[in-house]
């Protein structure tokens, strides 16, 4: 009998090596490879393929298909980042952190399809039946249709469907828990995460069932396992935010049957999570008095505009003390650049003062039309001249002070004319939409500069 071979998987991106080695050479990580028993077989000659196998349907791109149909959660907001509802036989797969909401929003929407009238099963790896069953209790869900197991063989789940009527909606928590028997190796490893997932995505495809995995994440917050799971299911979902936090954000990063960049907001409570209709003046704090520093950017997740406060502030030091510089929800890179243009470009100095930029309520930044309201945001803090609470500012900032324009600007602005504000800074290219707020057109970085100082 042949010595079965080995190898040595890595746990962060799925490579193969032949040897151990302490970094990885696909993904750059240490101390991540694993040694696995190979159940590849070996072939001393080639075989030829072109032939025995089954004929292929091709059609053409005119070929007129019906868009697959969708099942609504009853959860608006998880609806929208799913892009209307679940869709049969497909997959989808949602991380977080420990403790964000995934049992319970899962649960939450499994309790409202099987009222419904869908047959829903939740499989869970991690908790008992009856601590699931608690939890649905402290929710208000316990006379929901829902059945439940605790289990973590794959074969055992998939033999219970097998011979009867497969679920309309099936949730595995976790997939990193599962194991199949077909594979050597311990549950959350590289092989064993990537044969669970494909026996119980093709199960989602043959039986027409919704099937939703639950993945742990990694401590820089990107999805647990080999990346080759985010390619292999349909639909990825992140659930974001702090647990100290009151707010969630669904964020959907990938989706084969809607748009990506799709948020849906919540709010954790006592009876679960609560959907936030309009998160707009979730990240808004109350606008009374103008304060220096701030300023409100109108941000594009997906097709939503969400109106965001962002906040500066400056404190000068003595000379020779080193300036500190923090950011919560920006970018730290993007925040030096801003600070670097308006030094070169418009005369101010942070040389000798410490800077610190927040986004309110939690949220987190990568629109780069975000750039002209944080240099808004700044020269106001520097000078203690407020913006105007009613006005919203968005615009990219070019390293040579240029003030470009963004997409989606018409969406912006009605969504900021809706919630009351009335005057925008914007690139003066931009132009006006209809929207009935007065706009401030800036060609340059200094032309703004020079109107929140009053120069002109």
């Amino acid at each position: 009998m042949a010595k079965p071979q080995k190898r040595y998987v890595c746990q962060a991106c799925g490579s193969v090596a032949s040897k151990w080695q302490g970094q990885c050479v696909d993904c750059a990580e240490w101390n991540t490879l694993l040694e696995e028993a190979s159940n590849v077989t070996v072939f001393s000659q080639r075989h030829n393929l072109q032939g025995g196998g089954r004929s292929i349907q091709l059609v053409g791109l005119d070929a007129d298909i019906p868009l697959p149909p969708r099942t609504p959660t009853g959860i608006v907001e998880f609806d929208r980042a799913l892009g209307g509802g679940l869709v049969p036989g497909s997959a989808t797969l949602i991380g977080g952190d420990p403790g964000i909401g995934k049992s319970t929003l899962l649960l939450q929407a499994a309790a409202r399809i099987a009222r419904a009238g869908h047959s829903v099963a939740y499989i869970s790896g991690e908790e008992a039946a009856d601590q699931v069953r608690l939890r649905a209790q402290r929710l208000g869900l316990g006379d929901a249709p829902v059945r439940l197991a605790a289990a973590t063989s794959v074969r055992d789940i998939l033999t219970t469907f097998s011979g009867k009527e497969a679920p309309d909606f099936l949730v595995i928590d976790s997939i990193q828990t599962m194991h199949s028997d077909l594979i050597e190796g311990a549950p959350g490893t590289v092989s064993q995460v990537r044969a669970s997932a494909q026996e119980l995505i093709r199960f989602a495809k043959e039986r027409g069932t919704a099937v939703m995995l639950v993945g742990h994440v990694t401590k820089d917050g990107t999805i647990a396992g080999p990346r080759v799971l985010e390619h292999m299911v349909d639909t990825v979902l992140a659930f974001e935010g702090e647990r100290s936090h009151q707010y969630r954000i669904l964020r959907a990063i990938k989706n084969r049957f809607g748009g990506t960049d799709e948020i849906g907001v919540f709010a954790m409570g006592e009876d679960g999570l609560d959907e936030i209709a309009n998160p707009s003046a979730l990240f808004l704090t109350a606008r009374g008095d103008a304060v220096a520093g701030t300023t409100v950017f109108p941000a594009m997740e997906g097709t939503r505009p969400v109106l965001v406060e962002i906040q500066a502030l400056t404190v000068r030091l003595a000379s020779g003390a080193t300036p500190r510089r923090a950011v919560v929800g920006w970018d730290s890179g993007r925040l030096a650049m801003i600070l670097a243009v308006l030094e070169a470009r418009c005369g101010l100095s942070f040389s000798t003062a410490e800077v610190y930029l927040n986004i309110a309520g939690g949220y987190r930044l990568s629109d780069p039309a975000a750039d002209l309201a944080v240099a808004a945001a700044l020269v106001s803090a520097l000078a203690e001249r407020p913006v105007p609470t009613l006005a919203v500012a968005f615009g990219e900032v070019a390293l040579s002070g240029e003030l470009r324009p963004v997409a989606h600007g018409g969406l912006r602005l009605k969504e900021a004319a809706k919630l009351g504000f009335d005057s925008a800074l914007v690139p003066a290219s931009l132009a006006d939409k209809g929207s009935g707020i007065r706009l401030h057109g800036f060609a340059q970085l200094g032309n703004l500069v020079d109107h929140l100082l009053g120069r002109g």
